[in-house]
């Protein structure tokens, strides 16, 4: 077992009214750095837990998102339920959350509100749109994102859009906030005085957007859909081989191109080729690359295009499905407790360092803190 050291966050506060997949993405990474999370959910809990049931019978989000952190199951139109959310924002570090726009302030917990009373607060407001200009009150959820961005205009094969096979945009605007939370507080631990901190959707995928952004904008070419291939780099892409089993591979460079000739394709005159001499002539008749590829690549099986593409210390890869991605050997996991006192693993995550713990907190039931939080924020501080 390793033995954990202490982490970056212990000590730290959070209150999260949050639901779905953003901010409890946010909050979970802050949990796992050792701040204490206290998730409030409505009574019913947070929608997210029934999305499926298929991780033993619990939601496959909400035991991702939701590891680690304590669960307050409040009606914020009761008053003593808000009385009890007030009492512990004012003892938080840090206060996120991503209801309807205006739904905390008519509460009377927006952020201007408590960051004006605690200016030592952290405050972090998550919405689909961003709390100004005219789509500010509009629903978002993550596919709706991902074509109000240009995603799905750039995703797909040339014949059909697509949609990114998970939720890009909610995780994007979770590790924004994440990111932002921290750089917050090192200002903090510098000036003593906290932020407001403002994130969306459509702003994290927007930045995820620049390069074919600046593409069209500055360049004049609108990047098209390529299935398996890269849209400005060539090759790079998935070819299939003999066996029909398909590998993917990218060059990056001349001095790789010329590898690939000489020693995967046996045809080191193509390196020559005016058609093919540089990236730019390689993505411009990528037609007749491709055929010449292919034409190697489906005359053997994917083991020997596999020893040619390594000997040539050429990068490649192997179109994998979620079976392949459990079997993989490079896979790390954690196990993380469940509400009904089960285990299941998760997916570690990517960063790892001596002395990290070895498994997550566990995931809370519905409102299994009520009572005990109830006792520590109201009871006690009135007595």
């Amino acid at each position: 077992m390793t033995h954990a050291t202490p982490n970056a966050l212990d000590g730290l506060l959070v209150v999260a009214i949050e639901q779905a997949v953003a901010a409890p993405y946010c909050t979970s990474r802050l949990a796992d750095a050792g701040a204490r999370v206290i998730k409030v959910e409505r009574p019913e809990g947070d929608f997210a837990r029934n999305y499926d049931h298929l991780a033993k019978g619990h939601s496959s989000y909400f035991v991702w998102l939701n590891r680690g952190k304590e669960s307050v199951a409040l009606n914020l139109k009761d008053d003593d339920d808000l009385a009890l959310l007030k009492a512990m924002i004012a003892q938080a570090d840090i206060v996120i959350q991503n209801l309807a726009p205006g739904a905390t302030d008519r509460l009377g917990i927006g952020s201007k509100t408590l960051c004006a009373q605690r200016p030592e607060l952290i405050s972090v407001d998550i919405s689909g749109y961003g709390e100004t200009g005219p789509y500010r009150d509009m629903k978002a959820y993550d596919l709706l994102v991902q074509a109000e961005t240009g995603l799905c205009s750039v995703t797909g094969t040339p014949e059909s859009p697509g949609r990114v096979g998970v939720s890009v945009c909610d995780i994007a605007c979770g590790m924004y906030a994440y990111q932002a939370i921290l750089e917050a507080l090192i200002l903090r631990g510098r000036t003593g005085v906290g932020r407001r901190i403002e994130v969306s959707l459509f702003g994290g995928m927007a930045d995820w957007m620049t390069v074919p952004y600046l593409q069209h904008v500055y360049g004049g070419i609108t990047p098209g859909r390529v299935g398996l291939n890269h849209p400005t780099i060539a090759p790079y892409g998935a070819y299939p081989c003999g066996d029909g089993i398909p590998i993917l591979f990218s060059i990056q460079n001349e001095r790789e191109w010329q590898r690939l000739c000489a020693q995967v394709l046996l045809k080191p005159e193509l390196a020559q080729d005016e058609r093919f001499s540089a990236n730019d002539a390689r993505v411009a008749n990528r037609v007749a690359l491709n055929a010449e590829i292919g034409a190697v690549f489906t005359a053997a099986p994917a083991v020997d295009i596999a020893q040619r593409l390594t000997q040539a210390a050429i990068a490649y890869g192997m179109l994998n499905d979620m079976a392949g991605l459990a079997a993989h050997p490079q896979l790390r996991h954690r196990p993380v407790p469940l509400p009904d006192g089960n285990n299941l693993d998760l997916i570690a995550p990517p960063a790892a360092w001596p002395g990290q713990a070895d498994r997550f907190g566990a995931v809370p039931g519905i409102g299994q803190h009520t009572d005990a939080l109830k006792t520590e924020f109201l009871t006690n501080r009135q007595s």
